[in-house]
């Protein structure tokens, strides 16, 4: 069975953080002393995740040691059908459900320091999971890698781009003992 997936775009508009960081806590974040690499913040603004944190902590950690980047402030925010249709409208204008945004926080006088918010569709990703037979905590981690690989400058809007992308979402999700997402 051939499963197409749609994705969101890669974000270019700036996003306050509402769901889960504010510029207090990033700013307090930044001026730590820390020998981490990456900070990452998680809220469970829905119940339907079961996903662990330290699973969450693994992913954006796998994603940031295949791609060598520099220090960042990961907040992810895993919410309902409801939230995230409210903010697909609100930042992109479209009056629908989605799997995941993903918005760059980063502070241009700081460019060695990356801070992105993702916000990932845990009621989609359940939908989703027992269409295509695998688990629900495999479709929210693939959602987290997609919308870090966005971040991370990957794109999905063509043919060829959209299957770079996913072949390297598969492989960072296998790397990490995931099912394959993709047929």
């Amino acid at each position: 069975m051939s499963q197409h997936r749609s994705r969101t775009r890669k974000q270019t508009r700036s996003y306050p953080g509402q769901l889960n960081l504010n510029k207090k806590q990033i700013e307090q974040m930044r001026g730590e002393k820390s020998d981490q690499q990456i900070t990452v913040q998680i809220a469970e603004l829905c119940g339907k995740a079961n996903l662990s944190t330290a699973r969450i902590e693994q992913l954006v950690n796998a994603v940031w040691t295949r791609f060598g980047t520099a220090k960042a402030i990961v907040s992810i925010a895993i919410v309902d059908d409801k939230r995230i249709r409210r903010l697909n409208e609100q930042f992109l204008k479209r009056k629908r459900t989605t799997d995941v945004l993903s918005f760059n926080l980063s502070d241009s006088q700081n460019p060695n320091e990356k801070c992105f918010e993702i916000i990932v569709n845990a009621q989609l990703a359940a939908r989703c999971a027992e269409q295509v037979q695998h688990s629900s905590q495999d479709e929210l981690a693939l959602y987290i890698v997609h919308g870090l690989l966005h971040q991370l400058g990957f794109d999905d809007q063509s043919p060829d781009q959209a299957r770079k992308m996913h072949q390297t979402e598969q492989q960072i999700l296998q790397q990490l003992g995931y099912d394959f997402v993709y047929n």
